[in-house]
């Protein structure tokens, strides 16, 4: 970069933006890499700290990088994913430049501008990889609890010696909040569970890791587009399940009978209780058909394939719900951990294109403003997008396009319209 100006701007140092630097040293292109943190802040500092991937380490395949320790179907501790990002990073060197945020982007003319926490730079492309998952995303409803008791958000949550006293009621049952549980559950504290819809998986089902049957099976190659809904697809929670102890199941039911106690979605709060939805058994018992649903297409695989898999019996619920607790008291709560999420936050991008949501319109990472884009998102283009295991294939995409505007860069002053990217600029074939 001199004189303030750099062909490609990319927003982000983490597996995203550092998978697109490495196609841009690749192909000689001219850009930076700005990171507000640092490399991994974000499995160094907003993970727990018996946090571990779910995905098998096999998946951490990064462009010209993939894991090469000697346990390939394990899973990665937070700060083994840390030290994974910053020898990967070390590898090739990118221009990246750690501690700078940045807080504006705007078009102007036939360039961006940033402003950054070390000055205004201009670009003449940039790619925002920032992924998803920006804001925690705390219900209004955290107003109502009592001063007393201590709430935080599951980025904040690192061990159970870190709450006070108390039972703590975790809500959410994401992988997130079903990990959080089982830990302190774990640590030999009383957990109460609001319990959501979020779907469950098997951790291995006929001899092998479910994952790696799903990615034998395509899944993780299906394009968001062959869905019925897209938009809908991309707001879906992940199933839960683990990689603790080597990876297993996480078996709310189980959780049950050893004391944890499962509730249904919250509701709401007054002076004395938290009100409960009836909805639990309903929850519980669509988390299981998913999983069943999975293994049934494993089964059909495994037929149509004709491979020799061992047989395996079929889950059977060790608990059921008898009576649904409509309430908890608050007397004996120490802390609400809310594991509920995170918002989007694209404020600070001065540039149309969002829908009425807030969610970047793009077509696999192309903006319909030419030379912006985005890669990392969780669903950008298949369910491997977000994570290790595709965001190496986007980036690769998003570097052809890049270099394929630099080859036809338009020259003519004409400003962008809104629209497709092929609407506005069909000749230059920027969603190819």
């Amino acid at each position: 970069m001199s004189d303030g100006h750099v062909g490609v701007a990319v927003i982000g140092g983490g597996q995203a933006g550092l998978s697109m630097s490495w196609h841009l040293r690749q192909s000689g292109t001219d850009h930076v890499v700005f990171e507000r943190d640092r490399v991994g802040h974000e499995w160094r500092d907003r993970r727990w700290d018996s946090f571990c991937l779910v995905t098998p380490n096999w998946q951490c395949r990064l462009p010209g990088y993939i894991y090469s320790g000697d346990d390939p179907d394990g899973f990665m501790a937070g700060s083994e994913v840390v030290t994974f990002l910053e020898k990967y990073a070390a590898s090739f060197d990118p221009p990246l430049r750690e501690g700078v945020q940045v807080s504006r982007l705007r078009r102007s003319a036939n360039t961006f501008e940033l402003l950054t926490s070390d000055g205004r730079v201009t670009a003449d492309q940039v790619v925002i990889a920032t992924g998803g998952y920006h804001r925690p995303a705390m219900p209004r409803l955290a107003e109502k609890f009592p001063r007393g008791i201590v709430q935080v958000h599951s980025s904040q949550y690192r061990n159970a010696e870190q709450l006070p006293d108390g039972d703590v009621l975790v809500v959410g049952t994401g992988q997130s909040g079903c990990q959080i549980a089982e830990d302190l559950h774990l640590a030999g504290r009383r957990v109460h569970l609001a319990v959501g819809s979020a779907p469950r998986a098997a951790r291995r089902y006929r001899g092998r890791d479910t994952l790696a049957w799903l990615e034998e099976m395509g899944h993780y190659d299906k394009n968001v587009h062959e869905f019925g809904d897209a938009d809908e697809v991309r707001l879906r929670a992940n199933h839960y399940m683990t990689g603790r102890g080597g990876g297993r199941d996480i078996d709310l039911r189980l959780f049950a009978t050893q004391g944890m106690q499962l509730y249904g979605r919250l509701l709401s709060v007054d002076d004395t209780n938290v009100q409960f939805g009836d909805d639990l058994a309903r929850n519980l018992d669509n988390a299981d058909a998913v999983a069943e649903g999975i293994k049934n297409a494993i089964d059909a695989y495994v037929e149509r394939a004709g491979l020799d898999a061992p047989e395996e019996a079929r889950y059977e619920p060790v608990w059921t719900p008898g009576v649904p607790m409509p309430s908890l008291d608050l007397s004996a709560l120490g802390t609400v951990v809310w594991a509920t999420g995170f918002h989007r936050d694209h404020r600070w991008i001065e540039v149309p294109v969002f829908d009425g949501r807030g969610y970047p319109t793009h077509d696999r990472g192309v903006t319909s403003c030419p030379g912006l884009y985005f890669l990392g998102l969780p669903w950008q283009h298949t369910w491997g997008s977000g994570r290790f295991a595709g965001v190496a294939r986007d980036a690769e995409h998003l570097a052809g396009q890049i270099a394929r505007a630099r080859r036809r860069q338009v020259t003519d002053g004409v400003s962008w319209l809104a629209g497709t990217p092929t609407e506005t600029y069909p000749d230059l074939e920027w969603a190819a």
